[in-house]
Protein backbone atom coordinates (compact mmCIF):
# COMPACT_ATOMS: atom_id res chain seq x y z
CA UNK A 1 0.00 0.00 0.00
CA UNK A 2 3.00 2.63 0.75
CA UNK A 3 4.26 1.71 -2.76
CA UNK A 4 1.08 2.37 -4.72
CA UNK A 5 0.61 5.44 -1.94
CA UNK A 6 3.81 6.50 -3.52
CA UNK A 7 3.59 6.15 -7.28
CA UNK A 8 0.33 7.90 -7.26
CA UNK A 9 1.62 10.90 -4.96
CA UNK A 10 3.17 12.70 -8.27
CA UNK A 11 -0.48 12.54 -10.80
CA UNK A 12 -3.32 12.88 -7.54
CA UNK A 13 -5.45 15.58 -7.31
CA UNK A 14 -7.86 15.75 -4.47
CA UNK A 15 -11.10 17.17 -2.73
CA UNK A 16 -9.51 18.68 0.86
CA UNK A 17 -13.36 18.67 1.96
CA UNK A 18 -14.32 15.29 1.40
CA UNK A 19 -10.67 13.65 1.54
CA UNK A 20 -11.73 12.14 -2.03
CA UNK A 21 -8.54 11.86 -4.33
CA UNK A 22 -8.13 10.83 -8.12
CA UNK A 23 -5.34 9.73 -10.59
CA UNK A 24 -4.65 10.19 -14.20
CA UNK A 25 -2.77 6.55 -13.91
CA UNK A 26 -4.35 3.58 -15.40
CA UNK A 27 -4.60 0.45 -13.37
CA UNK A 28 -2.87 -0.95 -15.78
CA UNK A 29 0.33 1.28 -15.67
CA UNK A 30 -0.14 1.59 -11.75
CA UNK A 31 -0.31 -3.02 -11.40
CA UNK A 32 2.74 -2.67 -14.19
CA UNK A 33 5.21 -0.65 -11.97
CA UNK A 34 4.28 -1.99 -8.75
CA UNK A 35 5.62 -5.45 -10.67
CA UNK A 36 8.84 -3.80 -11.15
CA UNK A 37 9.06 -3.02 -7.76
CA UNK A 38 8.52 -6.89 -7.40
CA UNK A 39 5.32 -6.98 -5.96
CA UNK A 40 2.70 -10.26 -7.47
CA UNK A 41 -0.46 -8.16 -8.39
CA UNK A 42 -2.94 -7.85 -11.19
CA UNK A 43 -4.89 -4.78 -12.58
CA UNK A 44 -8.16 -6.07 -11.37
CA UNK A 45 -6.95 -5.32 -7.71
CA UNK A 46 -5.78 -2.04 -8.02
CA UNK A 47 -9.07 -0.32 -8.36
CA UNK A 48 -9.95 -2.27 -4.45
CA UNK A 49 -7.00 -1.41 -3.21
CA UNK A 50 -6.86 2.61 -4.20
CA UNK A 51 -10.31 2.53 -2.98
CA UNK A 52 -8.52 1.93 0.58
CA UNK A 53 -6.17 5.05 -0.02
CA UNK A 54 -9.64 7.51 -0.46
CA UNK A 55 -9.25 7.69 -4.38
CA UNK A 56 -12.55 6.98 -6.69
CA UNK A 57 -13.72 7.33 -10.30
CA UNK A 58 -14.82 10.48 -10.98
CA UNK A 59 -15.68 12.76 -13.96
CA UNK A 60 -15.76 16.46 -15.12
CA UNK A 61 -17.23 18.89 -12.78
CA UNK A 62 -18.56 21.96 -14.69
CA UNK A 63 -18.72 24.01 -12.13
CA UNK A 64 -15.60 27.10 -13.39
CA UNK A 65 -16.51 30.08 -15.70
CA UNK A 66 -13.98 32.56 -16.99
CA UNK A 67 -16.61 35.15 -16.27
CA UNK A 68 -17.34 35.47 -12.41
CA UNK A 69 -19.27 38.98 -12.11
CA UNK A 70 -18.20 40.60 -8.36
CA UNK A 71 -21.66 41.30 -7.86
CA UNK A 72 -22.40 37.40 -8.64
CA UNK A 73 -23.40 36.99 -4.37
CA UNK A 74 -25.18 39.85 -3.74
CA UNK A 75 -27.75 39.37 -7.02
CA UNK A 76 -28.14 35.67 -5.83
CA UNK A 77 -29.33 36.68 -2.48
CA UNK A 78 -31.71 39.62 -4.09
CA UNK A 79 -33.02 36.67 -6.49
CA UNK A 80 -33.95 34.66 -3.38
CA UNK A 81 -35.66 37.80 -1.22
CA UNK A 82 -37.94 38.51 -4.55
CA UNK A 83 -38.94 34.85 -4.32
CA UNK A 84 -39.64 35.24 -0.68
CA UNK A 85 -41.65 38.22 -1.44
CA UNK A 86 -44.01 36.96 -3.83
CA UNK A 87 -44.15 33.64 -2.17
CA UNK A 88 -45.19 35.71 0.88
CA UNK A 89 -48.58 38.14 -1.28
CA UNK A 90 -49.09 34.50 -3.27
CA UNK A 91 -48.02 35.38 -6.68
CA UNK A 92 -46.88 32.93 -9.41
CA UNK A 93 -42.88 32.76 -9.11
CA UNK A 94 -41.82 30.71 -12.48
CA UNK A 95 -38.03 29.73 -13.73
CA UNK A 96 -37.91 29.62 -17.37
CA UNK A 97 -34.91 28.60 -19.82
CA UNK A 98 -34.04 26.69 -22.65
CA UNK A 99 -32.93 22.88 -23.01
CA UNK A 100 -30.35 21.45 -25.20
CA UNK A 101 -31.63 21.02 -28.88
CA UNK A 102 -32.49 17.02 -29.35
CA UNK A 103 -32.24 15.48 -33.33
CA UNK A 104 -35.34 13.42 -33.72
CA UNK A 105 -33.98 10.47 -35.68
CA UNK A 106 -32.31 6.96 -34.47
CA UNK A 107 -29.25 8.46 -32.85
CA UNK A 108 -27.43 7.49 -29.79
CA UNK A 109 -28.56 9.18 -26.26
CA UNK A 110 -26.26 9.00 -23.45
CA UNK A 111 -27.80 7.05 -20.41
CA UNK A 112 -28.34 3.27 -20.12
CA UNK A 113 -31.62 1.07 -19.57
CA UNK A 114 -32.66 -2.74 -18.67
CA UNK A 115 -32.67 -4.78 -22.17
CA UNK A 116 -32.68 -8.08 -23.04
CA UNK A 117 -30.38 -7.00 -26.09
CA UNK A 118 -28.66 -4.12 -26.89
CA UNK A 119 -30.90 -1.42 -29.74
CA UNK A 120 -29.52 -0.43 -32.54
CA UNK A 121 -28.82 3.25 -33.43
CA UNK A 122 -27.19 5.17 -36.36
CA UNK A 123 -23.44 5.72 -35.97
CA UNK A 124 -23.14 8.93 -37.12
CA UNK A 125 -24.90 11.85 -35.56
CA UNK A 126 -25.21 13.96 -38.73
CA UNK A 127 -27.91 16.53 -38.55
CA UNK A 128 -28.72 15.71 -42.20
CA UNK A 129 -29.55 12.01 -41.18
CA UNK A 130 -32.69 13.74 -38.52
CA UNK A 131 -36.15 13.92 -39.00
CA UNK A 132 -36.08 17.48 -37.62
CA UNK A 133 -35.16 19.34 -34.29
CA UNK A 134 -36.90 19.79 -31.05
CA UNK A 135 -36.58 22.78 -29.61
CA UNK A 136 -37.18 22.92 -26.18
CA UNK A 137 -38.20 25.69 -23.88
CA UNK A 138 -39.45 25.02 -19.97
CA UNK A 139 -41.42 26.60 -17.86
CA UNK A 140 -41.20 25.61 -13.70
CA UNK A 141 -43.68 26.65 -11.40
CA UNK A 142 -41.71 27.56 -8.23
CA UNK A 143 -44.68 26.63 -5.81
CA UNK A 144 -46.26 23.77 -6.95
CA UNK A 145 -43.57 21.82 -7.82
CA UNK A 146 -44.59 21.30 -12.04
CA UNK A 147 -42.68 21.56 -15.18
CA UNK A 148 -44.38 23.20 -18.45
CA UNK A 149 -42.59 22.78 -22.22
CA UNK A 150 -42.62 23.81 -25.19
CA UNK A 151 -41.40 21.79 -27.73
CA UNK A 152 -40.60 23.44 -31.32
CA UNK A 153 -39.73 22.64 -34.83
CA UNK A 154 -38.01 25.60 -35.67
CA UNK A 155 -35.52 28.01 -33.79
CA UNK A 156 -35.24 29.43 -29.49
CA UNK A 157 -36.57 33.00 -30.35
CA UNK A 158 -37.59 35.37 -27.94
CA UNK A 159 -40.75 35.00 -29.11
CA UNK A 160 -41.10 31.12 -28.72
CA UNK A 161 -40.16 31.63 -25.20
CA UNK A 162 -42.80 34.17 -24.60
CA UNK A 163 -45.55 32.22 -26.79
CA UNK A 164 -45.00 28.95 -24.26
CA UNK A 165 -44.86 31.53 -21.12
CA UNK A 166 -48.44 32.76 -22.83
CA UNK A 167 -49.60 29.28 -22.80
CA UNK A 168 -48.73 28.55 -19.11
CA UNK A 169 -50.41 31.07 -18.24
CA UNK A 170 -53.93 30.04 -19.83
CA UNK A 171 -53.50 26.51 -19.33
CA UNK A 172 -51.78 26.86 -15.51
CA UNK A 173 -51.28 29.94 -14.08
CA UNK A 174 -54.84 31.06 -14.53
CA UNK A 175 -55.86 28.08 -12.59
CA UNK A 176 -53.51 27.34 -10.14
CA UNK A 177 -53.35 31.02 -9.47
CA UNK A 178 -56.80 32.96 -9.19
CA UNK A 179 -57.08 36.55 -10.30
CA UNK A 180 -53.13 36.61 -9.47
CA UNK A 181 -52.18 40.56 -10.38
CA UNK A 182 -48.18 39.72 -10.55
CA UNK A 183 -45.50 37.40 -12.33
CA UNK A 184 -42.19 36.65 -11.15
CA UNK A 185 -39.88 35.56 -13.85
CA UNK A 186 -36.07 34.17 -13.08
CA UNK A 187 -34.06 34.02 -16.24
CA UNK A 188 -30.34 33.70 -17.44
CA UNK A 189 -28.74 36.22 -18.33
CA UNK A 190 -28.63 35.43 -22.20
CA UNK A 191 -30.58 32.79 -24.49
CA UNK A 192 -33.51 33.82 -25.68
CA UNK A 193 -34.53 35.82 -22.70
CA UNK A 194 -31.48 37.58 -22.45
CA UNK A 195 -31.27 40.61 -20.03
CA UNK A 196 -30.06 43.36 -22.66
CA UNK A 197 -32.80 41.42 -25.47
CA UNK A 198 -35.56 44.24 -26.57
CA UNK A 199 -37.45 41.28 -28.10
CA UNK A 200 -37.52 39.91 -24.91
CA UNK A 201 -38.85 42.91 -23.08
CA UNK A 202 -41.48 43.76 -26.10
CA UNK A 203 -42.56 39.86 -25.41
CA UNK A 204 -43.40 40.58 -21.66
CA UNK A 205 -44.82 43.59 -22.41
CA UNK A 206 -47.54 41.95 -24.57
CA UNK A 207 -48.33 39.79 -22.03
CA UNK A 208 -49.01 42.11 -19.49
CA UNK A 209 -50.90 44.37 -21.18
CA UNK A 210 -52.97 41.46 -22.38
CA UNK A 211 -53.69 39.64 -18.59
CA UNK A 212 -53.39 43.25 -16.83
CA UNK A 213 -50.39 42.01 -14.65
CA UNK A 214 -47.22 43.60 -13.46
CA UNK A 215 -44.11 41.39 -14.55
CA UNK A 216 -41.22 41.22 -12.50
CA UNK A 217 -37.45 39.52 -14.10
CA UNK A 218 -34.74 38.81 -12.24
CA UNK A 219 -31.80 37.17 -13.77
CA UNK A 220 -29.02 34.99 -12.81
CA UNK A 221 -25.89 36.56 -13.23
CA UNK A 222 -23.35 35.53 -16.13
CA UNK A 223 -21.53 32.05 -14.83
CA UNK A 224 -24.36 31.48 -12.55
CA UNK A 225 -27.27 29.58 -15.01
CA UNK A 226 -26.82 26.20 -13.18
CA UNK A 227 -28.12 27.73 -10.09
CA UNK A 228 -31.39 28.27 -12.47
CA UNK A 229 -34.08 26.20 -10.36
CA UNK A 230 -35.81 24.24 -13.44
CA UNK A 231 -32.02 23.28 -14.60
CA UNK A 232 -32.01 20.98 -11.74
CA UNK A 233 -35.93 20.65 -10.48
CA UNK A 234 -37.10 19.95 -14.41
CA UNK A 235 -34.68 19.53 -16.83
CA UNK A 236 -32.36 17.16 -14.81
CA UNK A 237 -35.67 14.64 -14.15
CA UNK A 238 -36.61 14.65 -18.04
CA UNK A 239 -33.31 14.06 -19.18
CA UNK A 240 -32.83 11.08 -16.74
CA UNK A 241 -36.20 9.63 -17.94
CA UNK A 242 -35.22 9.27 -21.45
CA UNK A 243 -31.33 8.10 -21.20
CA UNK A 244 -30.77 5.53 -23.31
CA UNK A 245 -33.80 6.02 -25.33
CA UNK A 246 -33.41 7.07 -29.42
CA UNK A 247 -35.99 10.25 -29.56
CA UNK A 248 -37.58 8.81 -33.05
CA UNK A 249 -39.85 11.20 -32.97
CA UNK A 250 -41.73 14.46 -31.77
CA UNK A 251 -44.38 11.83 -29.97
CA UNK A 252 -41.68 10.21 -28.18
CA UNK A 253 -40.29 13.40 -26.97
CA UNK A 254 -43.47 14.74 -25.87
CA UNK A 255 -44.12 10.87 -23.99
CA UNK A 256 -40.80 11.21 -22.10
CA UNK A 257 -41.51 14.98 -21.06
CA UNK A 258 -45.23 14.08 -19.68
CA UNK A 259 -44.21 10.99 -18.29
CA UNK A 260 -41.41 12.91 -16.16
CA UNK A 261 -42.12 12.25 -12.41
CA UNK A 262 -40.29 12.25 -9.16
CA UNK A 263 -40.90 11.00 -5.25
CA UNK A 264 -41.23 14.07 -4.09
CA UNK A 265 -44.29 15.28 -6.41
CA UNK A 266 -42.92 16.71 -9.50
CA UNK A 267 -44.98 16.36 -12.92
CA UNK A 268 -44.41 17.97 -16.26
CA UNK A 269 -46.95 18.72 -19.56
CA UNK A 270 -45.74 19.94 -22.39
CA UNK A 271 -47.01 20.80 -25.93
CA UNK A 272 -46.23 20.41 -29.80
CA UNK A 273 -45.67 24.39 -31.53
CA UNK A 274 -45.61 23.91 -34.29
CA UNK A 275 -45.33 27.39 -35.96
CA UNK A 276 -41.71 28.74 -37.74
CA UNK A 277 -40.75 31.46 -35.66
CA UNK A 278 -38.23 34.61 -37.39
CA UNK A 279 -34.71 35.06 -36.44
CA UNK A 280 -32.89 38.34 -36.79
CA UNK A 281 -35.98 40.35 -36.16
CA UNK A 282 -34.81 43.81 -35.14
CA UNK A 283 -37.50 46.07 -32.64
CA UNK A 284 -38.73 49.06 -34.13
CA UNK A 285 -38.77 52.50 -32.07
CA UNK A 286 -42.37 52.41 -31.87
CA UNK A 287 -42.26 48.86 -30.14
CA UNK A 288 -39.69 50.04 -27.72
CA UNK A 289 -41.12 53.18 -27.17
CA UNK A 290 -44.08 50.86 -25.51
CA UNK A 291 -42.15 49.07 -23.10
CA UNK A 292 -43.15 50.02 -19.96
CA UNK A 293 -40.13 49.25 -18.18
CA UNK A 294 -39.34 50.14 -14.36
CA UNK A 295 -35.72 48.95 -13.56
CA UNK A 296 -34.85 48.12 -9.97
CA UNK A 297 -32.68 50.03 -8.10
CA UNK A 298 -30.27 47.05 -7.67
CA UNK A 299 -28.71 46.03 -10.46
CA UNK A 300 -31.01 47.15 -12.77
CA UNK A 301 -29.78 45.35 -16.04
CA UNK A 302 -31.32 42.47 -14.53
CA UNK A 303 -33.65 43.30 -12.32
CA UNK A 304 -36.82 44.93 -13.82
CA UNK A 305 -40.53 45.43 -13.56
CA UNK A 306 -42.74 45.86 -16.65
CA UNK A 307 -46.34 47.59 -15.94
CA UNK A 308 -49.01 47.22 -18.57
CA UNK A 309 -50.05 50.31 -20.17
CA UNK A 310 -53.04 52.10 -19.16
CA UNK A 311 -54.87 51.75 -22.86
Amino acid sequence: MKALDKLLQDATAGDPITGLKWTRKTSRKLAKELKRKGFQVEHSTIPRLVQLLGYTLRVNHKRLSRKKDERRDEQMQYIESQRKRFAGRKQPEISVDGKKKEKIGQFRNPGRTLRRERLDVLATDFPADAIGKAVLYGVYDIPHNAGFMGVGISHETAKFAIAVIRRWILEVGGVCYEDFTELLIQADAGGANACDSWLWKVGLQELADEFQIAITVTHYPPGASKWNLIEHRMFSVISRNWAGQPLVSYETVLKFIRTSKTETGFQCSAFFDRKHYQTKRKVTPEEKANVNLHPHKLFPEWNYTIQPNPN
